[in-house]
């Protein structure tokens, strides 16, 4: 190596990286690699597609299902029903060697295929695409005698805190009531608040929203409530208790 850097006047350093370029041999491949011969790219897709529908459907708890050699002959064999009809494969056109790399290339490997989809938070596109409405009690501490107690109603009222936060932005509009129970007039009086402009400039949420998230309770169940929303072009996504 330091008689030929020297025979052409240039370093080792330089040598060495010319024999690591484009001067090593290459190797030789086909003109048509990578390409199936045995029948069309498209057809060769529809049965990876068929293939893989078996497995899942035959696949039992622990992720065992048929091979594809066992699957070819089957369709071979019988043949499988589906949407299109009944697809019959000739025999000996199609090989289980042929068949796993355009598989494997698809996402059609038991694994993936039977891998839960990740959980991507949902995000409103616009503001006032979305609001979610909730009302949940007061921590603060309750007087012994409240001076808000109603004398024409039986019961003792609670605090609540009300609340409308828009799923795009984040901007959240919150109000304390004094209120007996969750009911459908005290939620209506604070969304007319929400949607109203406000005289404080730094709360800006406002407007109709299309979209009112709302849980399964008394108010979400409110027909009033449900009218009124109606009535203002709105719409009510309820959230369903999780067994």
């Amino acid at each position: 190596m330091e008689a030929t850097a020297n025979l052409y006047n240039v370093s080792r350093a330089t040598l060495y990286r010319l024999l690591r370029g484009q001067r090593q041999p290459k190797d030789t491949h086909r003109i048509d690699r990578g390409k199936p011969r045995a029948m069309a790219a498209s057809e060769i897709e529809k049965w990876c597609e068929i293939v893989a529908a078996m497995k899942v459907r035959i696949s039992n708890k622990k992720g065992r299902c048929l091979s594809n050699v066992r699957i070819l002959e089957l369709l071979v064999e019988h043949g499988i029903k589906t949407s299109e009809g009944l697809q019959r494969l000739s025999p000996g056109r199609l090989t289980a060697s042929t068949l796993n790399r355009p598989m494997h290339r698809l996402g059609y490997d038991l694994p993936r295929m039977m891998r839960e989809p990740p959980a991507v938070r949902f995000q409103a596109e616009y503001a006032n695409a979305l609001w979610h409405f909730d009302m949940s009690p007061s921590e603060l501490k309750q007087l012994e005698t409240p001076p808000w107690l109603d004398p024409d109603r039986q019961g003792a009222p609670s605090l609540m805190l009300f609340s409308a936060v828009d799923d795009r932005s984040g901007v959240a509009y919150q109000e304390y009531r004094c209120v007996y129970g969750e009911d459908a007039e005290s939620a209506l009086r604070f969304l007319f608040n929400a949607m109203s402009e406000k005289p404080n400039a730094d709360t800006i949420l406002h407007g109709i929203p299309k979209v009112i998230q709302i849980d399964n309770g008394p108010v979400g169940k409110s027909l009033v409530f449900k009218r009124v929303m109606k009535c203002l072009g709105g719409k009510l996504l309820p959230i369903w208790p999780v067994a």
